[in-house]
């Protein structure tokens, strides 16, 4: 019970970590293309840029003071507080932006999530008591005047803290640069990374410090602490040489899509596999720090996603060799440590998919289960009845996410079902609504339950490579047959109800059912027990069983046949009224045929 305790409070504080990171990168994220935009006017246009244009970069300091902190802190009280919370929090952040020569990245982090908060309890407490026809100018005046609060507040007390903070901070890593002990940062920002928590490192800390640096000095090392591609990038090339089974083979497509497409998430599956391949990890990218550090490089700006062409696209005028050699040292480096790892591993077989099946087989078992039965497979297929919506979320809801979605849509369309759309997005972002269906990283699976607990949830190691997805697209198939086989059988009792419906019920004279060829012995049937349902109802319509010849073509005789003869039928006779039925011994049109006869 003891064990079972800690396990828990460690996945809680897990948990509670990657919430407190994701919310820092949160704000980040949605405003990477306005760094990227100012990375890039920096770069080309600045005095020692590429081309320098006096006029163009003046644009470079509004956007590094004003407009990034704005965007920042708007989105940060959007996602406390919608589109209220994010007006707010503009309007704070403009008390630490002024009087201040420091870009307040730090400070827009503070005030728009609080500039939401104080919002969202302040109409907790008002809102309701506003008398109609006052909502305008409650809502209006009620953000306005907190704003100003706010703003107030931000300048006289927000500001100098954060800038006292900041001067701490930067003088803090001044030192450890310095001294050379910068490389020691990614002892713990590696293993972070594959727990997820790379875009919380990343954008929601190191990102920020680097534009304050990036300000100043021109380029920051500390934009490629976590963005270097190189470590991961050698973890996979060592599976391809030295992996097994689906390892191998999915690790080249994977380091394609990591070095280029800059999706660092798809090597995280290969290092929780083997644990420890977290010391290649740590390895390439403390040698891979230690070289830029040497070299004295680093970027102008965020480079995001990870790609090496992102990163380029961010060096500086004069940077591009040794950015390129401290990637290939982090990349050789990891690529040795990971490779003695494997080679020296004794547990066989590293086959992502057989162990996962192996361990599914291994959770029947533990159930007295052999293989799964039929009811089994029914409640497989059942527990999907009610999807409607299928979202894969991951830390960021970009890039691993975006990818997993893409994936599965694609057979979702080959598989022929309609009307479920497949999409992604980030954990934070996730609303509990009816018929959803949340796909996620394991590691993510207790905050997507948490934030979504009446969804149905799946947890995958590798949003690239599962063969869950076959699962879901197999359930969702068959209920689709299903309910088409419904359908189809409603079409067609309603399309023979109807049938029945049109009868002129006041010239019916006689009812008769007609036998053909093995139908003789059901016609008799048929004919009798239709007999016995008039008699309780106290009809005396005569019901008589015959020979398709002996017919009189009159509009009297009601013909009940088969779907097989009625088409012989109405070529010999036009008069008579006719109902095909799918059983003579049974069928729902009888009853209101029943009802209606004179």
């Amino acid at each position: 019970m003891e064990a079972k305790a800690t396990k828990v409070q460690k996945s809680s504080f897990k948990t509670k970590v990657q919430k407190f990171g994701t919310s820092l990168s949160s704000m980040i994220m949605p405003n990477i293309s306005s760094l990227i935009a100012w990375g890039l006017i920096t770069a080309i246009f600045m005095a020692a840029g590429w081309w320098p244009n006096a006029k163009i970069a003046t644009l470079i300091n509004p956007m590094k003071l004003y407009l990034i902190p704005l965007l920042i802190a708007y989105v940060g009280g959007r996602m406390v507080y919608e589109e209220r919370g994010a007006v707010v929090g503009a309007i704070a952040v403009m008390g630490v932006i002024v009087g201040s020569n420091i870009p307040m990245f730090l400070g827009a982090m503070i005030m728009g999530p609080l500039g939401g908060w104080c919002m969202k309890k302040f109409d907790q407490v008002f809102k309701d008591k506003v008398k109609t026809g006052f909502e305008m100018l409650y809502d209006n005046f009620s953000s306005g005047i907190l704003g100003m609060l706010l703003a107030i507040f931000g300048l006289f007390i927000v500001n100098p803290l954060v800038v006292a903070g900041n001067n701490l901070i930067s003088k803090g890593v001044d030192w450890i640069i310095s001294i050379h002990m910068l490389p020691l940062a990614n002892i713990f920002i590696e293993p972070a990374k594959v727990l997820f928590l790379n875009n919380a490192v990343g954008n929601g800390i190191l990102v920020p410090l680097g534009i304050q640096q990036s300000a100043s000095a021109g380029k920051s090392i500390l934009f490629l602490l976590e963005a270097d591609p190189g470590p991961g990038l050698g973890i996979l090339l060592a599976f391809m040489v030295f992996g097994k089974g689906m390892t191998k083979a999915s690790a080249p497509g994977a380091a394609i899509i990591q070095f280029f497409g800059g999706v660092h998430e798809i090597y995280f599956p290969y290092v929780l596999m083997k644990p420890s391949l977290i010391l290649a990890a740590i390895a390439g990218g403390v040698s891979g720090t230690f070289t830029f550090s040497l070299l004295g490089t680093g970027l102008k700006a965020a480079a995001s996603p990870g790609s090496i062409i992102a990163v380029l696209l961010m060096t500086p005028k004069g940077n591009y060799l040794q950015i390129l050699t401290g990637v290939a040292v982090a990349a050789i480096v990891s690529f040795v440590v990971a490779a003695l790892v494997l080679k020296t591993d004794k547990s066989g077989t590293d086959d992502l998919s057989e162990k996962q099946a192996k361990m599914e087989q291994m959770k029947a078992e533990s159930k007295g289960k052999d293989v799964p039965s039929a009811q089994t497979a029914a409640q497989s297929v059942k527990a999907y009845k009610d999807v409607k919506r299928i979202i894969f979320a991951c830390d960021a809801g970009m890039g691993s996410s975006a990818m997993g979605a893409s994936l599965l849509r694609d057979k979702v369309k080959k598989a022929g079902i309609k009307n479920i759309p497949v999409t992604n997005t980030a954990i934070n972002r996730l609303k509990d609504e009816d018929g959803l269906l949340v796909i996620t990283q394991a590691e993510l699976a207790d905050r997507a339950s948490q934030k979504t607990p009446n969804a149905m949830h799946i947890a995958v190691d590798n949003f690239l490579s599962s063969n869950k997805y076959d699962e879901v697209v197999l359930n969702l198939k068959t209920l689709s047959q299903i309910d088409s086989q419904v359908a189809e059988k409603e079409t067609k009792s309603a399309q023979n109800t109807n049938q029945a419906g049109q009868l002129d019920y006041q010239a019916i004279k006689e009812v008769d059912f007609i036998h053909h060829d093995q139908h003789v012995g059901s016609a008799t049937m048929a004919a009798s027990l239709f007999k016995d349902r008039l008699k309780k109802v106290g009809k005396n319509v005569p019901v008589k069983n015959m020979e398709i010849d002996d017919l009189d073509d009159d509009q009297g005789h009601l013909v009940i046949v088969t779907k097989e003869a009625e088409k012989n039928l109405k070529l010999r006779y036009t008069k008579i009224q006719v109902v095909s039925v799918a059983n003579l011994l049974e069928a729902k049109e009888y009853d209101y045929i029943v009802e209606h006869l004179a």
